[in-house]
């Protein structure tokens, strides 16, 4: 399926089916109750639209039911930009080893049943577990993360209270969750690689999906063929993306960046509101005069970004949140971390390369800042999953 496609359906049936496959791609399982279950309806009536959309130009797979609908994205691969922010790669191991627990239990279970069950697959794979404080919170995260998925049902009770829950479980749900080919992978690395593998037209689809799911894409970065492929059809390749997705394509020397005007499908605002996001925005200009270039990108050390973000801070003290700048360190790391999740900074020989696209934030402040509003800590939720409530805080 191509743009023309669109074009045969009616001005509203257009409109309808893009902002379907916004929704899908932000929230690729989409269920009853959930976020944004009022479309169900909507991407049933266009499933077979859709699902040509998503095979066509990304090479992605569409299952839709009256109750739920799931989009098989690609893997990220080895990629440490992208994951879910509630769990630690402990609760990635606990999210598994539940899922794989969770198969042969039926469709009710106690709390105390399943986590038994979790940590006798743990001794099965040779994974050590314990009863720390940091294990309990790494299972807690992996089940309350089920739960936002809907694949749990809190019945009675919760995964993080003081008591004995009673869990519902989605079976249906849970048999569309995993998108890697389990049954083909040998080892976990495999799964890793295979599900982050290119569509079924290969170049077409990886590239295509790289403009979809990354805010840039460096020339550089790729294998001379799709480097080669890209360029040839960068303007059509961005209409496409645009006239199926709603996202604006910056086309550039060094690569493509991608927004989207809404905001809706940004993962990560840049320029942003956070202190962290205000000082990496206005101490890109320093950290480009100053840094060494390398066919294009910018090398910087980190005890440079350290010395602009310190400059910063000094020189506008009631602008920052006092928490986020109570440490230097802690701060260029957070930093650093954002650029790279923007695809405008990379790690390099112990330092720092940045972008070429950084040059196009060349930001200035405009006189005296207010005093930024301290972030809101989030109080731990009460839960013993073994009765070890006295270890919390």
């Amino acid at each position: 399926m191509n743009a023309d496609t669109l074009d045969r359906l009616s001005e509203i049936d257009q409109a309808d089916v893009v902002r379907c496959a916004r929704v899908l791609l932000r929230r690729p399982l989409l269920r009853t109750g959930g976020p944004e279950s009022d479309l169900l309806p909507l991407i049933y009536r266009h499933r077979a639209t859709l699902a040509e959309l998503f095979a066509g130009v990304l090479g992605y797979r569409l299952v839709v039911e009256r109750r739920f609908a799931r989009l098989y994205k690609s893997g990220p691969g080895n990629d440490p930009t992208r994951g879910e922010p509630s769990l630690t790669p402990r609760g990635y191991a606990y999210l598994a080893l539940c899922l794989a627990s969770l198969t042969g239990i039926g469709q009710q279970t106690l709390l105390s049943r399943l986590v038994t069950d979790i940590r006798s697959a743990a001794n099965q794979a040779g994974i050590e577990v314990s009863d720390d404080l940091g294990e309990l919170r790494a299972i807690a995260s992996a089940l309350r993360h089920l739960v936002s998925l809907g694949v749990l049902s809190e019945t009675e009770g919760t995964v993080t209270g003081d008591e004995e829950a009673l869990l519902t479980i989605d079976t249906t749900l849970l048999g569309q969750l995993v998108a890697g080919p389990l049954g083909v992978a040998t080892t976990p690395s495999e799964l890793v690689t295979l599900a982050a593998r290119p569509g079924p037209r290969g170049v077409e689809h990886a590239l295509r999906r790289r403009l979809v799911e990354n805010p840039l894409t460096h020339y550089a970065d790729l294998p001379d063929e799709e480097a080669a492929w890209l360029r040839r059809r960068a303007r059509q390749e961005s209409r496409l993306i645009e006239r199926c997705f709603g996202l604006v394509t910056e086309v550039r020397l060094e690569g493509i960046a991608v927004t989207d005007p809404e905001d809706y499908l940004t993962d990560v605002p840049f320029p942003g509101q956070s202190t962290v996001a205000r000082v990496a925005l206005l101490a890109l200009p320093e950290l480009l005069r100053a840094g060494e270039a390398r066919d294009g990108w910018v090398a910087v050390t980190v005890d440079a970004v350290t010395a602009v973000c310190d400059e910063l801070v000094d020189a506008y003290p009631a602008a920052w949140s006092k928490l986020m700048v109570a440490s230097l360190p802690k701060l260029t790391d957070d930093v650093l971390r954002l650029l790279l999740s923007l695809g405008l900074a990379r790690p390099a020989d112990g330092g720092w390369l940045l972008s070429p696209a950084a040059h196009r934030w060349l930001p200035e402040p405009d006189g005296a800042p207010r005093q930024a509003e301290e972030p809101k800590l989030e109080p731990e939720p009460g839960w013993s999953l073994f009765d070890h409530e006295k270890e919390l805080p």
